[in-house]
């Protein structure tokens, strides 16, 4: 099984489960749909990795607050990267088919270590660096579905596991990257860093 790190202890999430289409202007720049309920799909434990590795040019990145399970509720927040096939979802999503073969490949679940989430999480933000060009920037005020919301959904009809993950979801900016791609990310709160990673794409 593969695992995250959680306040220096190993966690074995036993799936991830991703929000898609949670920022209007990301919906706008792939000229998705706004969607009418959560769209809501799963990667396996075989996703997660805490490395960035390069699959080729039809692969692009999508930058994620994401958030650890524990007890139900919202434990602990990190940064994710949730690869993408984009010419493998186009095309499933023309034939109205799942996503599995573009999303839930493995190592297409990049994550920082993850700490306690403690503060006010209506301000939290994620800003996304890529060779010190700012790529991407989420914020609770912009997402369509806030956290404790999608929480919430997810609950209804899925149960969590301690140690499982939740995506919520990518801003604007999401593209392609090659092989020594420095990827720089830091997840605010309260207007302050609780959480920096560094990935160099391999």
């Amino acid at each position: 099984m593969n695992f995250v790190v959680y306040e220096n202890e190993k966690i074995y999430p036993s799936k991830v489960v991703c929000i898609g289409r949670n920022y209007v202007e990301h919906i706008k720049e792939l000229g998705n749909e706004m969607p009418e309920n959560m769209v809501i799909f799963n990667k396996p434990n075989s996703s997660v990795t805490n490395r960035l590795f390069y699959f080729g040019e039809d692969v692009r990145f999508e930058g994620e607050i994401s958030f650890l399970i524990k007890g139900g509720e919202l434990e602990g927040v990190g940064f994710g990267l949730d690869l993408t096939n984009a010419k493998i979802q186009n095309y499933l999503k023309s034939k109205g088919l799942p996503w599995e073969r573009a999303k839930a490949f493995d190592r297409s679940a990049v994550f920082s270590k993850f700490v306690k989430l403690s503060g006010d999480i209506e301000s939290i933000e994620m800003k996304l660096f890529i060779n010190s060009s700012l790529a991407q920037h989420a914020r609770y005020d912009l997402m369509i579905y806030k956290p404790k919301e999608i929480l919430k959904e997810i609950k209804s009809f899925m149960s969590l596991e301690d140690g499982d993950i939740i995506m919520s979801g990518t801003p604007k900016g999401v593209g392609g990257y090659k092989r020594g791609d420095l990827f720089k990310a830091f997840i605010y709160l309260d207007g302050k860093v609780i959480n920096e990673c560094e990935f160099k794409a391999l």
